[in-house]
């Protein structure tokens, strides 16, 4: 039997703009398309980020709540993540609003960076009374954490937390390797990462800028498949003189898995695997009201 492997799509991210690439999906609407788009080629996670009207990250969880609802108008099946970045609104009411949806808005799964970190040109804080009490909040409203590392730090930390009750398992983890003040797209820090993982854990890699396409392969290759999206790598090729749609990106994982001889995981299947149960929806979504099914049989 085939390994299968799953593809976790990252649309939007905080950090690319329309000036960057114009490919970047920014309002609802743009969003909504290239997650049916990804979904259509493969994708069964759709990690998202929500922006305001001038195309700046939000925390609001109406938007969060437009996005979850159109999606789910045509693809039920998605397990969808809502982002608790703190990198642009660092209050604990901010990051957590998007957990407070309920029905047909609520995610499935939100994000856990599990230590603070530096990028190129930002700090993302995330003090451990705040990565406890995002992780606690979404225990006590049953959306499961998206566990997010960049270094064996925040590795051991998932193990603390595992400890003090607060994340159980099934776990899910994206390793994110190439940050300049983080783990780097080699052999040996991937191995050390995924060697502390938590057990009965799910795991996917995560290259970011030009590694992208490196660590997506060993993921595929090694781990349980791979994060991929314009959120971590706005173009398509190493030198970076073409810029990517976010249909490319993962088009391309889709035909290494077939060239591989892999399987892609159905959402169902990665439902199953992470314990995510949902019961049947009726979306009420800008004057219409469709019954929808979970798809599980």
């Amino acid at each position: 039997m085939a390994k299968k492997v799953l593809i976790n799509f990252t649309p939007t991210g905080m950090v690319p703009t329309k000036e960057m690439t114009q490919f970047v999906p920014i309002t609802p609407d743009e969003i909504i398309k290239d997650t049916l788009e990804a979904a259509e080629l493969g994708a069964t996670m759709i990690h998202l980020h929500a922006r305001d009207k001038h195309g700046v990250p939000t925390y609001k969880k109406e938007i969060y709540e437009r996005i979850i609802v159109g999606i789910r108008e045509k693809r039920p099946d998605l397990i969808l993540i809502a982002s608790c970045s703190g990198r642009d609104f660092p209050e604990f009411e901010k990051r957590s609003e998007v957990l407070e949806l309920e029905g047909d808005g609520k995610p499935d799964m939100a994000s856990l960076t599990l230590s603070s970190l530096n990028f190129v040109q930002q700090a993302s804080v995330n003090s451990p009374e705040m990565v406890q009490s995002l992780a606690q909040k979404m225990k006590d409203y049953g959306i499961k954490p998206e566990l997010e590392a960049f270094d064996l730090g925040m590795m051991n930390y998932a193990h603390y937390l595992e400890k003090k009750g607060i994340i159980e398992g099934p776990f899910y983890y994206n390793l994110l390797l190439g940050n300049i003040a983080g783990s780097q797209a080699k052999l040996d820090h991937v191995a050390a990462m995924m060697n502390h993982c938590l057990d009965n854990s799910v795991v996917c890699l995560a290259g970011l800028g030009a590694e992208q396409l490196r660590m997506n392969t060993l993921g595929l290759l090694w781990a349980d498949g791979v994060r991929v999206g314009l959120e971590d790598n706005i173009h398509f090729d190493s030198e970076r003189k073409m810029l990517a749609r976010n249909s490319d990106l993962v088009g391309r994982i889709q035909g290494l898995t077939e060239k591989l001889g892999l399987e892609l995981y159905t959402a169902d299947e990665v439902r199953a695997r992470l314990d995510l149960g949902r019961e049947p929806m009726t979306v009420i979504y800008e004057g219409r009201d469709t019954s929808l099914g979970t798809g599980l049989q």
